[in-house]
């Protein structure tokens, strides 16, 4: 497939919490994967108390070939799902799919490939897709890092791009993927990142554009060296009467920042690990949890309720309580008069006093099955619950924490991970094997009133004390041209005004006093920075300008790698190596032994990359040298003594290995093209060509090996993948050229 590119309480139902306000078009829609309120909680009544995916009991609809571990989303009408795409077939990949959420009849589908990334192929579809009431686009990121904005009712794509690719994504093993969220004129979404100059060493950075154009807005990050990934999905509040993005950091911290800026309200260290939870809001007051290691003592996981209203290192003194070896790690959990419900990793269920942190339950309940993902949803006075493997629907009970209304196990072979949601009247649940419709025909559909909700406090203050320049990130070629603006914000991160501004720039091109950048000409790899100075304040934007082809780097004269490769400078350093500078790949940088970078334009195809390469041993083993074109590996092997080509590695959905016994301590050139050939029938498919020899001697006629992939990347920026682990890698003379 071609891929495109005061914390009040409230009592059940009469809920008197301050929340945020969504813009939603339709009050009923379900645009956020945590509802309109950012809270799991639904204000419909007339919804059902049981359910049967057996004999069909309650289903309006099924859908048995979208089984997903992602949750929906309902606006205007139209269910939106992300899912896989031709599961274990030479084709397979990622796709949104768009179903008219009365029916489930697809109205359309958007389908992308999955490359150079180290998910599982059961873990396609982790993220959920956010609508914009606005402007009735919807955006998804992918789990290899392919961020975009689709038109939502055609699914035409407006903008994208690969964000692995651009800034330096980091697509993990696991396939922990963050969620998007739309807040005013953006859409911001995060991941480790781990980029170019000083953006290199990794982080938990945040990216948020003009959700019509994709222009980046601001790019900011929290601690580097994180200790882990994270699928902490944000939520959109307001503390203090101040707008607030609140999340689970990958550095195991709690932190509240500006939506419209990047800049940070408040942070929570809590974790030896990355945090998965979703925090709730009630209030200024902050609910989430963990289930790693605390970041002082021996003790495993905790709940805590965090003061929201502070500023700075909430650290100490910054909880309300805190109650530790609560093992709620994946679900957020759940807000219900004076009390908060908690789902631990095991699918049991803890009810704890809100204000106390105090367990009102002598012992847990269980749901159903071993472990829960899916976090619960409130609605008609019950909480829905999904264990992997069973379920539970609950009524809060004052004496005896909840009831069961009903508790079932699923169809043997499915599992839930995706959380339900309700909108229109119905309950929408997907499994790993269907997604289903729920429905009480019998119940007359409602709602109750949606409460009062916290705004945002109007603000004298015409004190600028934020200055930021748009775009804050671009890649440009020579002689490409950009109109820089510049917006000061006020102490509570709220717009004040775009404003005139002096400009200037460190590096090469030339600067307007308008604001206009024109990027210098040549063949040169550079970056430069514009700084903005308006009211007494500064901000800068970060531009790298790539040439188009050829280019060659011999690494003479460097100190670094090159400043401009994306995620090349923390994991490798620049070396005397046999008489002269080559880059090298070290063994010792923590979970950066595999990695990939790459060196400009995703747009760029049809084009060879050629390097010599050479393997150190250690312990008898060697590591792994790749060379990366158009979104395709060719991966020298260590261990099995092999050649491969390949685009998804743990998948090999398309892949052509061989037997190559190289040495180490031996230079190798090798040599990678990649091409996209037009077919009789009228499609297209990528044909790839790869060739390793002894630096030595000569280069031979022959390709050493051919590969074909009928589901063609039609595009990818040149690039390096490693896997330094075992041993050092070494890399020297690279070359990209286009192909004749």
């Amino acid at each position: 497939m071609i891929r495109h590119f005061g914390y009040l309480l409230f009592t059940g139902i009469a809920l008197l919490t301050m929340l945020p306000h969504a813009s939603a078009a339709d009050a009923l829609d379900w645009n956020y994967w945590r509802g309109p309120e950012f809270n799991g909680i639904s204000r419909e009544t007339g919804l059902p108390d049981d359910w049967d995916p057996r004999r069909g009991t309650n289903v309006s609809w099924k859908r048995e070939d979208l089984g997903t571990r992602s949750t929906p989303i309902v606006m205007n009408g139209r269910l939106y799902v992300m899912a896989r795409a031709e599961p274990e077939t030479a084709r397979e990949g990622e796709r949104i799919v768009c179903l008219d959420a009365a029916t489930g009849k697809t109205i359309w589908e958007n389908r992308f490939n999955v490359w150079l990334s180290d998910v599982p192929d059961t873990r396609v579809g982790w993220s959920s897709v956010v609508g914009d009431p606005e402007t009735g686009n919807v955006y998804m990121l992918g789990v290899c890092g392919y961020f975009q904005c689709l038109n939502g009712e055609t699914g035409e794509r407006l903008w994208g791009f690969p964000l692995h690719e651009k800034f330096g994504l980091l697509s993990t093993y696991g396939g922990r993927t963050n969620f998007p969220i739309v807040f005013e004129d953006l859409v911001v979404i995060s991941s480790i990142v781990i980029g170019w100059g000083e953006m290199a060493k990794p982080a938990h950075r945040f990216l948020a554009f003009d959700k019509r154009t994709g222009e980046v807005a601001w790019f900011k990050g929290t601690r580097l060296l994180p200790f882990d990934t994270t699928y902490s999905a944000p939520n959109l509040t307001v503390l203090q009467g101040r707008r607030a993005l609140v999340f689970g950091s990958g550095d195991g911290a709690v932190w509240a920042i500006e939506p419209r800026t990047g800049k940070p309200i408040w942070q929570y260290r809590f974790s030896r690990r990355g945090l998965n939870v979703s925090p709730l809001v009630v209030g200024d007051l902050v609910f989430t949890g963990h289930s790693e290691e605390n970041i002082s003592g021996n003790a495993m996981g905790a709940v805590v309720a965090i003061d929201g209203s502070g500023r700075g290192d909430l650290t100490s003194g910054g909880a309300l309580w805190r109650k530790d070896e609560l093992m709620m790690g994946k679900c957020a959990p759940l807000a219900i008069g004076d009390r908060l419900y908690c789902f631990d990793d095991r699918a049991k269920l803890h009810v704890l006093d809100i204000k106390t942190g105090k367990a009102v339950m002598r012992r847990p309940y269980s749901v159903g099955g071993t472990t829960m993902r899916a976090s619960p949803l409130y609605a008609d006075g019950k909480i829905y619950a999904f264990g992997t493997s069973g379920w539970s629907i609950l009524r809060p009970d004052p004496k005896r924490g909840v009831k069961v209304v009903k508790r079932k196990r699923l169809p043997a072979g499915e599992e839930v991970y995706a959380s339900p949601i309700c909108s229109h009247g119905k309950i929408y649940v997907a499994t790993t094997s269907a997604l289903y419709c729920l429905q009480d025909k019998t119940k007359e559909p409602g709602t109750v009133p949606r409460p009062e909700v916290a705004q945002e406090a109007p603000s004298k203050d015409e004190k600028p004390v934020t200055l930021q320049v748009i775009p804050a990130e671009l890649l440009l070629k020579p002689g490409d041209s950009q109109k820089f603006t510049v917006r000061l914000f006020n102490g509570q991160g709220q717009l004040l005004k775009e404003a005139a501004a002096e400009f200037k720039i460190t590096g090469p091109g030339e600067m307007t006093p308008e604001g206009v950048f024109t990027a210098a000409g040549g063949e040169g790899h550079y970056a430069t920075t514009v700084e903005a100075t308006a009211s007494g304040l500064s901000g800068a934007a970060r531009i790298r300008v790539v040439p188009p082809l050829p280019w060659s780097f011999d690494f003479e004269g460097l100190k670094f790698p090159p400043l401009t490769w994306v995620g090349a400078r923390y994991r490798h350093v620049i070396r005397e190596v046999d008489g002269s500078n080559a880059m090298v790949k070290i063994s010792t940088i923590p979970k950066g032994a595999r990695s990939r970078c790459w060196f400009g334009h995703p747009e760029l195809s049809d084009y060879t990359i050629q390097a010599d390469v050479k393997g150190a041993l250690s312990d008898n083993k060697m590591p792994d040298i790749g060379l990366i074109a158009q979104g395709y590996t060719m991966d020298l092997k260590g261990e099995s003594k092999s050649l491969q080509i390949r685009s998804w590695v743990p998948q090999l959905r398309m892949a052509k290995t061989i037997p190559f016994a190289w040495k180490p301590d031996q230079w190798y050139r090798m040599k990678f093209k990649a091409t996209v050939e037009k077919l009789a029938s009228g499609g297209q498919r990528a044909h790839l060509y790869g060739k390793v020899w002894p630096r030595e001697e000569d280069e031979p006629a022959a390709w050493t090996i051919e590969a074909f992939d009928a589901s063609p990347n039609l595009s990818g920026s040149p690039g390096l993948f490693g896997n330094a682990k075992d041993a050092e890698l070494f890399l020297d003379n690279i070359k990209v050229t286009a192909n004749n």
